[in-house]
């Protein structure tokens, strides 16, 4: 097992779509936790925190039950805000 911590930026048409609901409720049935936002160009930012391989899983469910929503998914530099220690969180 590898921990990993990532920040995925989403673009596409992700905001005003119930993204960041789906993304929280997709979130509870992996092993991964962390916080997904909408940012000011449109795009949705999540950080998440977990074993690589089920974050990579959970990426997968996110798009698949978004389908046609995400156009691009890109690795970012995590931020300096502290993830939470478990469970997944909407932020505004």
């Amino acid at each position: 097992m590898s921990e990993a911590r990532r920040a995925i930026v989403f673009r596409g048409r992700v905001q005003g779509v119930g993204f960041r609901w789906t993304t929280a409720k997709v979130a509870e049935r992996f092993a991964v936790c962390g916080w997904v936002r909408n940012e000011s160009d449109g795009s949705v930012r999540c950080e998440i925190e977990g074993d690589e391989r089920e974050i990579e899983a959970f990426l997968a469910a996110i798009e698949e039950a978004m389908p046609g929503h995400v156009s691009d998914r890109e690795d970012v530099p995590m931020s300096t805000s502290n993830l939470p220690r478990r469970g997944f969180e909407i932020r505004h």
